[in-house]
């Protein structure tokens, strides 16, 4: 047991990664422990549906740091281990086997976790859910060995999926229980792209469509049946229905939880001395006015550097315009700004969408930007962002005319 009250970082994940790197950076030289649960040094998660499971990328390229960085940093990395509580009271985490670790400040980067598909034959050997590098591994030895595939879900881990294993030559089908594929996240008209980008790709696609079980033979999945009675053949079944956040450990501890942790703008919870970073947290956003829990790589990699600067006392919030992308067959997207189902207004599109080069925004009833996407149209990005930070109120006629230039209207 360690009695020295240094940082303790509970999630080897990218967010806890950042934070032990950061601490360091801004010169904190106490104890520091970074604990989690997989045996995997810290990674990013993105290429494990993007370039790492189609094989375009080794293991190596997926590393936040290599394993000697800890080391070098006085990190003490314990990998494959759990934390079973938190004592808030005592300053401490306990460890699976009873090993404590005591803490001045403690960071939750504990992630999320995918929602399990709750209907008969979702343990079936050949289902299949992507959180983990070693889930990824198994994903891609199945997709390269089937003929038909089955994708429950069509979020962005559903469709970055398909593109893997319609590119791999199986044929998919993907099931969705709303009309189109990313409807909450995108609106119907922006979802509509998606769904054609597949459909042109070979993909059948079922919308409106609820799963009643997955059947198997000898305990190997090998198709999909509907609540109508329909079945889909299949190898393998992906399921992508979405991530619950890891709040166990703060809720037991005793941390005020709401669809994840509950933190002000600095990352810090209702314990001053407990922090939480990425997928788990429940952040106040300054900009936005509300609490947000954003699930991208774009937030695991920088909300945890203002969360660790929170901990060593500095005066720092959290107010990065939220972004995320998406690489999909030749579609390449990225979006800035944090939209709601309902709360736009219109979509104003600027440049051809039936060639999948454009930019879409989403605007507010007053005409504010709320949020951009740039699909295969390059370095506008950072002007998009710069107009939703602002929450600039600009016509739907010059968002539209590719010849009035994104900077000029901030």
């Amino acid at each position: 047991m360690s009695n020295e009250q240094g940082m303790v970082i509970v999630g080897a994940s990218l967010a806890g990664a950042r934070a032990a790197e950061t601490l360091r950076e801004e010169g904190y030289g106490g104890p520091l422990s970074l604990v989690g649960a997989e045996d995997e040094i810290p990674y990013e998660r993105p290429p494990l549906s993007k370039d790492y499971l189609m094989g375009k990328h080794g293991r190596d390229k997926i590393y936040v740091r290599p394993r000697e960085w800890y080391r070098e940093h006085d990190v003490d990395l314990r990998l494959g281990t759990t934390v079973t509580a938190i004592d808030a009271a005592a300053r401490k985490v306990v460890l699976e086997g009873g090993d404590q670790l005591g803490y001045g400040k403690l960071l939750l980067a504990t992630g999320s976790s995918p929602r399990r598909l709750p209907v008969p034959g979702a343990d079936l050997d050949g289902v299949h859910y992507l959180r983990t590098v070693a889930d990824s591994d198994r994903i891609r030895a199945a997709i390269e060995a089937a003929s038909r595939v089955a994708v429950i879900g069509a979020g962005w881990i559903g469709l970055e999926t398909t593109a893997a294993a319609r590119t791999a030559g199986a044929e998919v089908t993907v099931l969705e229980a709303a009309e189109l594929p990313l409807l909450r996240v995108l609106g119907r008209e922006v979802a509509e792209v998606f769904a054609r980008l597949h459909a042109e790709r070979g993909v059948d696609l079922r919308f409106s469509v609820q799963v009643a079980e997955i059947t198997g033979t000898n305990g190997k999945a090998d198709g999909v049946r509907l609540a109508d009675g329909t079945r889909v053949d299949a190898d393998v079944v992906l399921v992508g229905i979405g991530i619950t956040p890891n709040t166990e450990l703060a809720t037991a501890s005793g941390l005020t939880v709401d669809n994840g942790i509950v933190t002000d703008a600095r990352l810090r919870t209702s314990d001053p001395d407990i922090f939480a970073a990425g997928d788990v947290a429940n952040a106040l956003h300054p900009l936005l006015g509300k609490h947000i829990r954003v699930e991208h790589w774009a937030n695991a990699r920088h909300q945890p550097v203002a969360a660790a600067k929170a901990m060593l006392g500095q005066d720092v919030i959290y107010d990065r315009v939220p972004y995320f992308y998406t690489d999909q067959y030749d579609l390449g997207m990225e979006y800035a700004g944090y939209v709601e189902p309902g709360e736009y207004a219109e979509v104003v599109f600027r440049g051809d969408v039936p060639a999948r080069e454009f930019i879409a925004f989403w605007l507010a009833g007053d005409g504010r930007v709320l949020a951009g996407m740039n699909v295969n149209v390059w370095d506008v990005n950072d002007s998009i962002a710069e107009l939703v930070r602002q929450g600039a109120k600009v016509s739907a006629v010059a968002l539209a005319d590719p010849s009035v230039a994104l900077e000029s209207l901030a």
